[in-house]
């Protein structure tokens, strides 16, 4: 066990495929300072080198473990990323090599595990021991808490609930994933968009076929910000991707029976034009008994809960004190 005081200070780092992000944080998860750079794509030991940078200057000689949130499938048996989509790291023994790079006690996990970890240490589910949490973004992620603890699996792989398929005759999924109409493709950014293409093609007088007429290309963001503004084409397109994602979380609550399922990632700023169609389609398909004792809720901590939940990984893996 490491020796510290309450007052431990550990760095947590969040590698995205845009940007790498770090923090100096406290044993009360208390972000510190923080530094972010743009993520290196082109050459994996260039990422390697400068993640580790990343951590020093943030660390500041002041830390005592780090913690790293990766976008990958990670083998935890072995210490090695197993397979990573947008960051050039698959295949690598990523602990090894930050070790030799970094001299301080070090893990790592998923980022969806990650940013699960840390709403359930200072986030919405707080205090609950079991958690399923979902991440809508470009893709969707899935964590798993049970007893309190991250759920991995035999060997790191578990919690990819965004491969779950929600419509097997449906779109093809992105990535490695062979299966077609998964919670990723439906539920994500671009499932988003392919919703509000679906609704101008089915309201050929409505706005969203009114916008593609004149050429403009919709995006997630925008069929959001409208739908917030009551535009009923883009309620409608939202609330199709709701009710994919309510078709999952029914499936969770029967796997799972959480207390708590906490969705997160950059959709969830749409709130209850998401959040209310899935919470309805979850309670006509899951089980009642399981059903009943769980909620819905959006996440807390937005784009800090990466950085929070490696932290706290850090500060409980490592064993160290607070």
């Amino acid at each position: 066990m490491l020796e510290s005081s309450k007052s431990a200070r550990v760095v947590g780092v969040d590698v995205g495929g845009t940007t790498v992000k770090a923090a100096l944080v406290s044993g009360k998860l208390e972000i510190i300072r923080h530094e972010e750079l743009p993520t290196p794509l082109d050459d994996p030991a260039e990422l390697l080198d400068a993640i580790a940078g990343l951590v020093e200057r943030v660390s500041g000689g002041e830390a005592s473990a780090v913690g790293y949130g990766l976008p990958s499938l990670i083998n935890q048996r072995l210490g090695r990323v197993a397979d990573s989509v947008n960051v050039p790291i698959a295949d690598i023994p990523f602990l090894d090599e930050m070790r030799s790079r970094v001299d301080l006690p070090s893990v790592m996990d998923n980022d969806a595990n990650v940013a699960c970890l840390a709403e359930a240490r200072a986030g919405v589910a707080r205090g609950v021991g079991h958690v399923v949490m979902l991440t809508l973004g470009t893709g969707v992620g899935g964590g798993l808490l049970r007893d309190g603890r991250l759920y991995r699996g035999a060997t790191g792989f578990a919690g990819e609930l965004g491969h779950t398929s929600v419509d097997e005759d449906g779109p093809p999924c992105h990535g490695h994933c062979p299966n077609r109409g998964c919670l990723e493709v439906v539920a994500s950014a671009g499932g988003l968009v392919r919703a509000g293409r679906e609704v101008a093609a089915a309201n050929p007088g409505g706005t969203l076929a009114a916008s593609l007429a004149a050429g403009e290309q919709p995006s997630a963001r925008r069929i959001i910000d409208r739908g917030l503004a009551g535009d009923a084409d883009c309620v409608a397109a939202l609330g199709r991707v709701g009710r994919h994602l309510g078709v999952g979380i029914a499936s969770f609550v029967n796997m799972f029976n959480p207390e708590i399922v906490v969705v997160g990632g950059g959709l969830i700023s749409a709130g209850d034009l998401i959040l209310g169609p899935a919470g309805n389609e979850a309670a006509a398909r899951a089980l009642r008994p399981s059903w009943q004792q769980t909620r819905i809720a959006a996440a807390e901590l937005g784009n800090e809960a990466g950085l929070i939940g490696a932290a706290a990984m850090a500060l409980e893996d490592t064993r160290v004190e607070r």
